[in-house]
């Protein structure tokens, strides 16, 4: 079973190693997908594979990295589209 969600984060997420941080978490996980920063200073993220990997990778999303402050984490599930790897974009 794959599970899929896409995550954007808020607060000071940015200019704070969160995409090399999710990365890395994504793949010690085994988890594919990606992470970009918006013009609008969230970090949005899409994590596919298998669900307790995804949920630790999202608990992650949830405190950041040092020197990161997350106000909030939105959080929706949608359909597996069969991603490999992860990446920064």
């Amino acid at each position: 079973m794959t599970s899929r969600r896409r995550v954007v984060i808020r607060g000071r997420v940015q200019g704070v190693s969160f995409r090399d941080t999710l990365r890395r978490r994504a793949l010690v996980e085994g988890v594919a997908g990606w992470v970009r920063n918006n013009l609008d200073g969230s970090v949005e993220a899409v994590l596919e594979g298998d669900p307790a990997a995804v949920r630790r990778c999202v608990e992650l999303c949830r405190r950041g990295p040092r020197g990161a402050y997350v106000d909030s984490v939105e959080i929706e599930a949608e359909e597996p589209e069969g991603l490999r790897g992860f990446e920064i974009r």
